[in-house]
């Protein structure tokens, strides 16, 4: 049987190597953004980002576990489906993907007490869907990683 997200991801010595992953792959899929919502991505990236020392990290540790639960049903219908590649899978779902990973950020932003935060959010979650279907195949291939 195939390991949930949650193993794999959550294992203790494997968890702060997916957090400086992930906090990598945010990085780097903001910093190669362009246009209207490309400034608006990097704004509110700098805004999370500055908003107090080890703040966005501490985020992201927070919203793995989440982000795994909505992951592992199309983690494991792609470990039953014979695929090599789980990015291209995703990215094949992307838009039923997209939302189901926005809906974790949704349901932490309705009980965020950050109101800075907040707006940030807020500024750029209407357009939210597209870019984090461009980062599907890089996130794909982040959490295969841990799985080999």
């Amino acid at each position: 049987m195939t390991a949930t997200l949650q193993e794999i991801l959550l294992a203790p010595d494997t968890q702060p190597q997916v957090t400086a992953d992930c906090l990598k792959l945010i990085q780097e899929e903001v910093s190669g953004k362009s246009g209207v919502s490309g400034t608006a991505v990097k704004l509110a990236y700098k805004t999370a980002n500055t908003f107090a020392s080890g703040y966005l990290q501490s985020i992201v540790e927070s919203l793995i576990p989440d982000m795994a639960d909505k992951l592992q049903p199309y983690w494991a219908d792609w470990a039953g489906s014979g695929a090599s590649d789980f990015g291209d899978y995703l990215v094949k779902r992307g838009d039923e993907v997209s939302e189901a990973l926005l809906s974790v950020t949704d349901a932490r932003a309705e009980v965020s007490g950050r109101p800075t935060i907040l707006k940030a959010y807020r500024a750029v979650r209407g357009g939210a869907a597209k870019h984090v279907t461009a980062a599907l195949p890089n996130l794909g291939s982040m959490v295969q990683k841990y799985a080999a």
